[in-house]
């Protein structure tokens, strides 16, 4: 492809990610984020700073390309509905209408399993599941909403279209999953929530850098569009046994008595209420979703994955996990270790 392809999202993990991997391939990349240029960056690629709230600013990005990578989102599970609805869907809907009056011909969204969300375990989840409804969280009911809005689109103006939902992104660099559990740990707060014997996947950075390209290339054969994919690593975990392992690894107590899971519920109902009523800043200690993800079986199938575009993990739990030990150099109390001058490694 002689046009270069939009990355948005390329200053968070995943964006970054998939910048790097289409760069390896040979692909020109047009990359953007709400920062600065950030450093280390190819000093041949281009980078925009950009609003994707902005229909202009959406418009003048899409300017020229000949494909859409659209990972950026705002993520997490507590803020304004206001907020959410305008990064991730009305964002969403901006690149559309830029990417169909560029003439680019593909558009990949990144979307997350968390939109077929209904309150009850999965196991073995595929692309057949409905949609959730009456969403505890704006983070999955705006992307559910986005990612209909770009399947809806496939084929409108030569644009075809596709959405991934990878689950539980981790590897070297990862800023929330493995951190987040690190921070809990070493406060003492970290609680298992359930039983503790149900399971779940993650998918490795670097499987889901290669499964955009590989939809992405799909795309512009003409093949996969129109659906969404599960992406995993195929391999699902008792979470709990799991994140003990990685706080020993780290050097860090586990995880302190369990708590049943209707009380975590009630706690997150509860919790919520007062961080809406005081308007208090920053996440409740509990909620509702975080409870039914922590306590609950989610797991799914990247098999339609595998036979529409050949995706298959390369990694696995055993290997990732030595390498996130090693790359990330995280030593004792779960902090990046320190070279001689003081700084992380």
């Amino acid at each position: 492809m002689d046009q270069p392809i939009l990355v948005t999202g390329a200053t968070g993990f995943v964006g970054g990610a998939v910048v790097g991997e289409l760069l390896a391939r040979g692909y020109s990349v047009r990359a953007t984020g709400r920062r600065p240029r950030p450093p280390g960056l190819p000093a041949a690629m281009e980078y925009r700073r950009a609003d994707l709230g902005d229909p202009g600013a959406a418009a003048d990005l899409c300017g020229g390309v000949g494909a859409v990578v659209h990972t950026a989102a705002r993520a997490g599970v507590w803020g304004p509905w206001r907020d959410y609805r305008r990064d991730n869907l009305e964002a969403t809907r901006h690149l559309l209408e830029g990417a169909r009056a560029a003439g680019a011909r593909a558009m990949v969204f990144t979307s997350t399993p968390s939109v077929v969300f209904r309150g009850r375990p999965i196991r073995g989840g595929d692309e057949s599941l409905p949609y959730g409804e009456r969403f505890p969280c704006a983070y999955p009911a705006t992307k559910a909403e986005a990612e209909k809005e770009v399947l809806a689109a496939d084929g409108e103006g030569g644009l075809r279209t596709l959405a991934l939902r990878p689950h539980l992104i981790w590897g070297p660099g990862d800023p929330h999953l493995f951190p987040r559990v690190f921070a809990k740990a070493r406060a003492g707060q970290l609680r298992q929530v359930g039983r503790g014997g149900n399971r779940v996947d993650l998918t490795w950075i670097e499987d889901v850098a290669r499964g955009h390209a590989d939809a992405l290339e799909a795309l512009l054969r003409g093949e996969a569009a129109g659906r969404p994919y599960f992406l995993t690593q195929d391999e699902p975990v008792e979470l709990w046994p799991f994140v003990r392992e990685i706080l020993r690894r780290a050097g860090l107590p586990a995880p302190g008595r369990a708590v049943p899971f209707p009380v975590a519920w009630a706690a997150g109902v509860v919790a919520e209420g007062v961080w809406a009523v005081a308007r208090r800043p920053g996440e409740p200690p509990m909620t509702r979703f975080v409870a039914h993800e922590l306590a609950e079986d989610h797991w799914f199938s990247p098999r339609a994955a595998r036979e529409a575009f050949g995706y298959r993990p390369r990694v696995s739990m055993a290997e990732g996990l030595e390498r996130y030990f090693a790359e990330e150099g995280v030593g004792a109390g779960g902090e990046p270790a320190e070279n001689a001058a003081g700084r992380p490694s």
